[in-house]
């Protein structure tokens, strides 16, 4: 990579970390494409949702960045893509004011999902516990096997669950299914993520899942989460639209291959080509429902 200037906007564009947007985005689309199919999509609010739910994203990705390089886990042994703190392109007081404006941002879209909303106070929670986690993740629940578990409730049930709710002012059992395979699907970016850095987690005392349970749970984990996620996306096609059975059976293959791919690495750098390939594969996932939702929606 070419030097990257000190408080650029490509340092900026970096520390932002834009190809993680997809995680944070999905499970905001798809539930509104739910919201279509039911009959009650909004536009305005479901563009708030995908407003407040990006600048969340962002302000995560900044307090991860500023706090591993705080506590020395983003040294040169570090496996996974440059960070923008430990390379010099951000000052940690620069990434302090840059995750404040960034929460600033999320405030005010969700201000505005509040005053739109029928139940503003449960929202007003939503919001603070997505603050909390954002925090919570890096400095503390992300260092005790707790990491899954939190991405799949903050990227599963929390987002869903609220998009569908400020659109449609309830939630029907479809919304838990989804929630299921948006927190699965989701999870599988962080499993690869712990894979990769098994090895160094585990010098520094970091104790996710893969460290704590080996190498050969981490893989099958991997795989298993994706097949769930399809089969929980396949279980709405009983009360909604045929196009949820055939259309995310795209994914499975990419899926596999991608595991398949995982485990012939192994180790080391050429694991972040599997973050690229899951992103994609979960990008394209969410694509394919939303797109069965709309077709249910539209009696096709």
């Amino acid at each position: 990579m070419k030097q990257v200037k000190q408080h650029s906007l490509k340092a900026w564009w970096l520390a932002a970390r834009p190809k993680t947007l997809s995680a944070a985005l999905i499970p905001v689309i798809t539930a509104s494409a739910l919201a279509f199919s039911d009959g009650a999509f909004d536009w305005c609010k479901a563009l708030l949702c995908v407003a407040f739910a990006a600048c969340m994203q962002i302000a995560a990705n900044m307090i991860n960045d500023l706090y591993d390089y705080l506590r020395g886990t983003d040294g040169e042994e570090r496996l996974g893509p440059r960070r923008a703190c430990a390379q010099g392109w951000i000052s940690p007081r620069a990434m302090r004011g840059g995750i404040a404006v960034m929460l600033l941002l999320a405030g005010v879209f969700g201000v505005g999902l509040l005053l739109t909303s029928s139940a503003p106070w449960l929202l007003l929670g939503i919001g603070a516990a997505c603050v909390v986690f954002a925090f919570l993740y890096t400095l503390l629940l992300s260092y005790c096997a707790m990491g899954d578990l939190l991405v799949w409730i903050f990227f599963g049930p929390v987002p869903v669950a609220g998009t569908y709710f400020v659109q449609t002012g309830t939630v029907t059992p479809d919304v838990w299914w989804l929630s299921a395979a948006c927190g699965l699907l989701i999870d599988t970016l962080l499993v690869v993520n712990n894979y990769r850095d098994r090895d160094t987690d585990r010098a520094v005392g970091k104790r996710t899942i893969i460290v704590v349970l080996g190498e050969t749970f981490g893989s099958y984990f991997y795989l298993l989460q994706g097949l769930l996620a399809y089969a929980c996306v396949a279980l709405m096609a009983l009360d909604n639209s045929v196009w949820l059975t055939i259309l995310p059976m795209f994914y499975l293959l990419p899926h596999y291959l991608t595991w398949r791919k995982m485990i012939q690495i192994n180790r080391g750098k050429a694991l972040n080509r599997i973050l690229g390939f899951t992103s994609r594969n979960m990008l394209m996932m969410g694509v394919l429902v939303a797109i069965a939702f709309i077709l249910g929606g539209l009696g096709l």
